[in-house]
């Protein structure tokens, strides 16, 4: 298993969780085979998001794919990602 980490802020956590929900049929044509959001206990629009893949390259098309971005900065995504890709050994 593949695991995508990425750690972002979002303008409002309400608005981007609304619209997270509405994606999930992108994230799964994605190759997206689960996922958990987690919040920040000191500001609840710092979020961590990570999407579990079956493949390194499925994690790394899923980052490279514009739609991606595009969904980002609709939903309100401030600043620049971090971003790691790990695997389960």
């Amino acid at each position: 298993m593949t695991r995508l980490i990425v750690r972002h802020e979002v303008e409002d956590y309400q608005h981007w969780r609304t619209g997270y929900e509405k994606a999930k049929g992108l994230r799964d044509e994605m190759g997206v085979q689960d996922d958990e959001v987690f919040r920040s206990v000191d500001d609840g629009n710092d979020l961590t998001v990570t999407h579990d893949f079956a493949s390194p390259d499925a994690a790394k098309a899923f980052v490279a794919d514009p739609r991606l971005a595009a969904a980002m900065k609709e939903l309100g995504v401030t600043g620049e990602p971090e971003i790691w890709i790990v695997d389960q050994p």
